[in-house]
Order: structure tokens, then sequence, then C-alpha cells
């Protein structure tokens, strides 16, 4: 008895050390919060309580930034968590591991740790913890530039956080949509679901953190910069960081000073510019946001661009261009490459141009990023877009025109899609890229045969088949298009109209 009762104090004791280290991170004092928590951390026997006090460990160093001292708590939650024997906890420890290497821009990890969390055979709780997995999911996804699989899993977390009516889930979805659009160019979604975000947080966001408040103005300040609304951009940029500031958050600093750059770069303010860039890319240095570098070294290059510097802003392309590679970044290297594409035609060095458009095509199939109906690439301008029940996009005009006359263009059906389709001075060097992936460029199956059948316009033609990029499919029979009722898009469309 004396020895349970010993026990029992022991748990009383880690669970008060707990809440008072929890007081002192909520009251700013993270410093001496960590401390507290750090001594329970060596101190307890009791396994439940460790796993806690790891788990705000976890968060404390998520906020601060210090993403490889989050990763090493993560790594002893989940020996925690094995040594209770709890699928609940297991399933936390491994979101935790999930969550450490997507802030470490780890992403492939990052999505088999989540795939883990999603075949464990949890309680109700660890259910309740699926949202988030998908949101981690699709952020990883999103830092690869696999778009389509990236909008799945948003969907996933946001029919999780309707049924679980979790606001705080949704406000996050919300801005990682911001973010998901921003990167697409669908400027008016880009500041719709932000704006969502903010409306949660005011309307049942009084007891949560103050990040959720910054991050959504954050993701409106980035939607406004680009949308060229520079003052209401500023503001919200300005409430961001001040948060930021006040809670130690590094990470939303970084981001802030990027936006402040970007906004000064905007405004042709390049001295102004130039050392706000410098401070964001010391501190994503210093945190290892190699995804938040690739966007401060852009950044960069076109103040040097604006400046006629070409050389030093092939200097910046370069740096980019080692971080996009390992990262897997397509989206980055597209982007790289269309600015190398403008340099050397500035230049007048033809081989490095035309090399840089047929890398810069080659982006744009393995992406899919081009509309079905009209081939035009999509993510070189602002252009509303549609996502259909399989997550491929087009335009929103496009579908509109043809509401009453094409068929579906459902990657699985009889629907030959348009291959990508240059504009502008890419089309006079276009003839020289190879097709790498012949017949229905938006089909997700290895096999597009098998996938569509060898009489679909969409399937892959026969080995002896000449390669031509010009060659474009011609829509085949097939259902009349109607609004997405489930799956890609379907969710975020329902909030988008209000529905």
């Amino acid at each position: 008895m004396r020895l349970f009762n010993a026990w029992e104090m022991g748990q009383d004791q880690t669970k008060q050390q707990i809440e008072k280290g929890l007081h002192l991170y909520q009251s700013n004092q993270t410093e001496k919060a960590l401390r507290v928590w750090t001594r329970v951390l060596e101190k307890s026997a009791d396994p439940a309580g460790r796993f806690r006090v790891l788990g705000c460990l976890i968060t404390a160093h998520a906020e601060m930034g210090r993403y490889k001292d989050m990763l090493k708590f993560a790594v002893v939650q989940i020996d925690t968590a094995r040594e209770l024997e709890d699928p609940d906890f297991l399933t936390e420890s491994y979101l935790n591991l999930a969550r450490s290497n997507e802030k470490l821009c780890e992403f492939q990890k990052t999505i088999s740790y989540c795939k883990t969390c999603l075949n464990m055979q949890g309680t109700t709780v660890s259910l309740q913890l699926n949202g988030q997995v998908s949101l981690s999911m699709g952020n990883a996804f999103l830092g690869l530039s696999t778009f389509q699989k990236a909008l799945e899993c948003f969907e996933k977390a946001l029919r999780y956080a309707h049924n679980n009516d979790d606001k705080m889930l949704e406000c996050r979805v919300c801005c990682s949509l911001g973010n998901f659009y921003a990167q697409l160019k669908d400027y008016e979604k880009a500041l719709f679901f932000p704006c969502k975000a903010a409306e949660l947080v005011n309307d049942y966001g009084k007891g949560w953190s103050l990040k959720y408040r910054a991050m959504s103005q954050y993701h409106m300040a980035v939607a406004y910069r680009k949308l060229g609304r520079l003052a209401d951009a500023m503001d919200c940029c300005e409430e961001s960081m001040k948060i930021a500031l006040q809670h130690g958050d590094r990470p939303l600093q970084a981001l802030c000073l990027l936006c402040f750059a970007d906004i000064h770069r905007s405004r042709k303010d390049i001295q102004t510019a130039f050392p706000r860039y410098d401070s964001s890319l010391s501190i994503m240095t210093e945190i290892g946001n190699r995804l938040g570098l690739i966007q401060v070294l852009l950044g960069v290059t076109k103040c040097w661009m604006i400046q006629k510097e070409l050389d030093k802003a092939l200097e910046s392309i370069e740096k980019a261009q080692e971080l996009a590679d390992g990262l897997g970044n397509k989206l980055g290297l597209l982007k790289l490459h269309c600015l190398c594409e403008r340099i050397y035609r500035t230049k007048g060095q033809q081989q490095e141009l035309r090399d840089h458009v047929v890398k810069f095509h080659e982006c744009v199939e393995e992406m899919e990023l081009y509309c079905g109906m009209c081939g035009e690439s999509i993510g070189e301008k602002n252009n509303q877009l549609q996502a259909l029940p399989c997550s491929h996009f087009f335009h929103l005009k496009c579908l509109q025109t043809n509401s009453g006359t094409a068929a579906a263009p459902l990657c699985s059906g009889p629907f030959g899609l348009r291959r990508p389709r240059l504009s502008g001075r890419r089309a006079r060097v276009s003839s020289r890229i190879p097709s790498a992936r012949p017949g229905c460029a938006l089909c997700t199956g290895t096999d597009r045969n098998k996938a569509h059948g060898p009489a679909c316009p969409g399937a892959a033609p026969p080995p002896s088949a000449p390669l031509r990029l010009t060659g474009q499919h011609r829509p085949g029979p097939g259902p009349a298009i109607t609004p997405p009722q489930d799956g890609g898009g379907a969710i975020t469309q329902q909030i988008y109209r209000g529905t």
C-alpha cells in the first residue's frame, strides 16, 4: 500500500510540475518553462507523465524553431510510448515524429511516418488524430510539389475537422490551403482561406494561442501582396510579426521578414528589401527551414535582376537549385528554370536558353501543372482554378465554357486531355522538347492502357509510334461535367461557396 501511495504521489507531483511549466510557457517565460519540464523528464519515473512532458517539450521547441531538438524529443517519446504499450500513445508519438521531419523539410520521411500513424489500430482517441496526420502529410506533399495528393490530404483533414467539430484543425487547414493556392497562383482562393481562418479565430479562438491569429494574418499578407494590395499586405504582416516577436516564434519571424522583403521588392525599393532578405535568410538557416531558404533566394534573385546584376542573380539561382534538388521541390525548380530563361534570353545565350525551356517544360509535365482543356500551364499567372473529384486542376473559365458540351475530364475515364501548350517565346523552342509522357498527360496510373483501355484516346501509343509534343488529344465521349460531390476539392469548394 505504501509503495502504491508513493507512486501515486509521484504522479501528482509530475502533473503539478507539468502544469507549472504550462503556466510559465503561456506567460511567455519559455526558458523557465523548459527548465521545469526538463527537470520533470530527468526525475519522473512515471511513463505516462514522461510522455506528456515530452509532448510539451516537442511543442515548445517547434514554436521556437529548434527543430533538431524537437526531433530528438520525438524519438524519446516513441520509446516511452512503446514502454506504455498503448496504441493511442504510439500514434501520437509517430505524429510528433512526422511533424518534426516536416519542419526539417524531410518530406519523404514525414509521409512515411504519417502512413504509419494511419495504419495503426488505435481507439477513438487515435482516430481523432487522423485529421492532424492528414494535414501534416498534405504539407509534406505540398513541399514536394505533389499538388493532387496534397489537396486530397487537406480534404481529408477538413473532413475530420468537420466531423469532430475541431475548429483549431480547420483553422490550420485553411492556412495550408491559402499557401496551396498561393503556389498555384489562384490568388482569390489564396486570400479567401486565410480570411476564413481569421474568421474562425475571431469566432471560436478566445482561449486559443495567438499563433493561430498570427498565421492567418501572415497568409493573408502573402495573398494581398500577390494581388498588388501592398498596404493591406503590410498591415497584416506587421500584426503577424508583432505576435511572433511577443512569443519568440522564430519560424514565423523569418516568414514575416521574407514577406516584408517581397513587399518592398514589389514597390521597387530594393535597398530596403535586401536587409530583410538577409535577416530572413539568417533565421531560416539557423532553424533549418530549407524550403524557406529557396523562397528567400528566389526573392534575392529577382532583386538582382531588377538591378540588371545578372551574374549575381545566377549565383543565387545556383544556391537555390541545390536546395530544391535536395528537397525534391519541383515547383522551386520550375521557378528557377523560368528565371534562368529570362536571364539567358537577356544575355543572348541561346543554348542555355533552350536547355532551361526544356527543363521548365519537363517540370510542368511532371507536376501536371496545366489545364486539361486549354492546355495552358497553371501557375504562371493569376487564374481562378477548380479541382475535380480526381483532384486534377482546370481553369474555372474552361470548365464553365465547356460545362454543357464537353465530357468530364476524369483521369480514369475515356477522356483525352490536352497536353501542355507553351505560350509566347517558349513556343519557339518547344519542338526540341522530348515528350516523356505521351497520351493522357493527367493520367495517374502507371499503365495507362490498363487504366483507360487500348481504344481510349488517353492511352499510351504503341512503342513504334513517334513521340510528338505538338499532337493534342480531342475530347472523347463521356458524361457531362457536374460539380464535384466528393474527393479532391469537394469540401474546399463547399467552404469557398459558403455552403
